[in-house]
Order: structure tokens, then sequence, then C-alpha cells
């Protein structure tokens, strides 16, 4: 059990510290990102643009994914989370230290990048590997409970860099947070990254991995074999992930440039509303993780489908009245569908494939899912709101993804409790 607390303590310190790294760019993106490296451009082009670098990462995350997922698969999971975790530390470091736009011409948003593509690569690879290492550790009957751990260092990283952004903009003036105040958040990432590395080097490694290398069943080749053998699992697993992730990104990125930008309201204001939703969106997402090992995969996914949907006309209705009350209430409502459709999906993504080539299952399907889903939602959303006028038509764009999980959903096939914990610690 001390082993079993210090892996599940690794990898929620270990998704935390990538999460903060990653959504700490979101908002600079949606803040600052326009006039620091875009400057030529007017307000709503340098916008889009810089949404459009927030996109880039997604592209890199399935290449992350299928290396992570390969070397994972053949040389364990523990030393490729390591380097993950070093890879995002420096590139977000590089972020806060990269000269803008008026200092290094052209080269700034091109090395602006090339930066978020490194932490495309390290996301990528970061999630499957911290899912397995927390589900193959659990016991029998607590998977859905245990892998959720990894599942709440997302919103945690999300509450974390708002916090930090909101301490930063009380205590600097507009322009000053303009200026250099939003590079503090991306140089405080050393120190997380310090510590992320020391408890990460302390943990074991998965002993279904070590299974499989004492019997040598590990493949030479794991996305081969997965594609051969798997292909169904894998468009079930990222059909489940679309509706997710597109609805966390405009949870995390779209509603701060929405709120300060269209709705006129201050910047302080859209960050509590963002600390508010993180705070809710963790707790269901640890909630759902238990509710699964008791109602099952499939119900609990369905439930948070389904409320997610139901909610996307009257989130943006709430949003557009500028009250904090209502604007809070949408938010917490919001998250109780995203933490129903996160909570299991550690453990849902390891039950879909066999321990020889689960890494680069989860991983692959995670990194296609982000990018159907979430990896240029801030971007499309603004361009909706350019073309429309209205935010309705965010509704619906919200409303189309929940439909395709939802159709992902209907086609995942539940295994019996029994059968579903002998298929975990299967290494065929």
């Amino acid at each position: 059990m001390t082993q079993l607390r210090r892996v599940v303590g690794a990898s929620l310190v270990g998704t935390t510290i990538e999460w903060y790294d990653f959504f700490i760019y979101a908002s600079a993106a949606g803040l600052v990102f326009g006039t620091q490296f875009f400057p030529a451009l007017d307000d709503t082009a340098a916008l889009l643009a810089s949404f459009a670098t927030l996109g880039v990462s997604f592209v890199a995350r399935p290449i992350g994914g299928v290396v992570a997922g390969h070397l994972g698969d053949r040389y364990g999971r523990k030393a490729v989370l390591v380097a993950t975790l070093l890879l995002m530390g420096v590139s977000t470091v590089g972020v806060g230290l990269l000269p803008p736009y008026g200092s290094i011409g052209v080269a700034a948003p091109v090395l602006l990048v090339v930066l978020r593509l490194l932490q495309g690569l390290s996301a990528g690879g970061e999630w499957g590997g911290a899912a397995l290492m927390s589900v193959e550790h659990a016991p029998p009957g607590r998977r859905g409970f245990f892998g959720s751990f990894p599942q709440i260092g997302v919103p945690i990283g999300l509450l974390l860099a708002n916090l930090v952004f909101f301490a930063v903009s009380s205590f600097t003036t507009a322009e000053q947070f303009q200026a250099w105040g939003w590079r503090i958040p991306f140089l405080l990432s050393v120190v997380l990254i310090a510590v992320g590395f020391f408890v990460r080097a302390r943990v074991s490694e998965s002993p279904v991995f070590t299974e499989l290398r004492d019997r040598r069943q590990r493949r030479s080749a794991p996305l081969p074999e997965l594609f051969r053998t798997n292909r169904r699992e894998l468009v079930v697993a990222i059909g489940l992930f679309i509706a997710n992730n597109m609805v966390g990104y405009i949870l995390i990125a779209f509603i701060n440039s929405y709120g300060t930008r269209t709705l006129g309201l201050p910047s302080s204001s859209m960050l509590l509303v963002g600390m508010v939703g993180a705070v809710a969106w963790g707790v269901f997402t640890l909630l759902a993780g238990r509710w699964s090992d008791t109602w099952g995969r499939r119900r609990t996914y369905l439930v948070g489908t389904l409320a997610m949907a139901a909610w996307t006309f009257p989130f943006f209705l709430l949003f557009d009245t500028r009250s904090m009350p209502l604007m809070l209430l949408s938010v917490v409502v919001l998250a109780f569908g995203l933490g129903l459709t996160y909570g299991p999906q550690a453990a849902t993504y390891a039950e879909l494939f066999p321990a020889s080539v689960r890494y680069s299952g989860v991983s692959f399907a995670y990194a296609f899912g982000a990018i159907l889903g979430g990896g240029f939602a801030p971007l499309v959303g603004t361009w909706l709101i350019g073309v429309t006028g209205t935010s309705l038509s965010v509704s619906g764009y919200m409303l189309l993804a929940c439909l395709i999980t939802f159709a992902a959903v209907l086609a995942l096939r539940e295994r019996p409790a029994p059968e579903r914990e002998a298929f975990v610690l299967a290494t065929g």
C-alpha cells in the first residue's frame, strides 16, 4: 500500500506539473501573446494567431504519444515519464525567456511555435504513462478510483495556473503584466519540475510491465500490432475523449478571452471563474472514478456525456448575463459532465488494450482524441463568434462533439467486473 500511495502521488504530482505548464500557455495565449508576438495584426487576427499556436501542440501530441508509447511498451513506463516531465519543463521555461516580436522580429513567433511543439510532444507521452502507472498498480475493484488521480492533475494544474496568473496580475499594473509579469508563471516551472523529478524518480516500475519483461513478452513493434489487432478499440477510445477535451478547452482557454474581449469583463474575474470551474472539475473527476468502479465505466460515461450535451446552450446563455453567480453556476454544472467523462478514462483505456500494446494504445487514442476535440476549439470558437456574432454558435459546436462521444459510448463494450479485472492484467 505504501508503494501504491507513492505511485499515485507521483502520477498526480507529475500530471499536475505537466498540465500547469500546458495551461499557463493557454491562459497567456488568450491574454498576452497577441500583443507580444503578433503586434502587426489587428486584435482579432492576433488572438486567432495566438490560439493557432495553442492548437499547434496538438499536432505534435500524436507523435509524442507514438514515440512514448513505443518506448513505454518496450522499455518501461517509469523512464518515459521522467523524460516527458523534463521536456515539458525545458520548453515551458523557454517560453518564459523568449524575447518578444519587438526585439527579435519574426523569430519570436517562430520560436514560440517550436517551444509549443515540444510541449505537445511531452503532453502526448505524459498522460498514457501516468494513467497506466496508477491503474496497473491499483488493486482489483478500485482501478477506476486510483486511475482518477492522474486525471485530477489536469484540473489541479488548471487551478494552479489560474492562481499564479491571478496573483501576478493582482500585484502588477496592466502595463507591467503585459511587459514582463506574464513571464513569471513560466519561470516558476523550474521549481515544480525539480519537485516532480524527485517524486517520480522514487517510484517502482509498473508490475504489469515487469511481468511482461520477465516473461519476455514485450513487443519489438507495438504500434503495428496495435493497428492490426485493436483498430475498433482505438476508434472507440478516440471518440470517448472528443467531447471532454473540446468542452474542457472551451473552459480552459476560450472563456478567458471571450469574457475579457467580448463581454468586457476584467481578467481577474475570468481567472476566478476558471479557478472555480477547475475545483468543481477535480471534485467530480475523483467522484466519477469511484462511481465507475460501482456503476460501471459505460454508465458513468453515458451520464456525463448526456449532462454535457444538455448544458451546452444553457452554459452560454448564463455566461452572457455577465452575472458572476450565474457564470459560476454555468461552469460548475459544465464541470459535472466533464468530471464524469474524465474520471473513468484511465481505467477504461487500460481495459480496452492488452498490456503488450497498452501504452501505445492509450497514448495514441488520447492524442488523436485531443486533436479532434480540443486542439483547435478556442480558435474555432473565436472564429464562430466573429462569423455569427453569437455565442450560441459555440454551443452548437460543443453539442456536435457531445454527439460524437455519445456514439462512442454506445459502442463501448464493457466486460463484467471479474472479466474486466482479469483483462487489465492480461499480458497477451
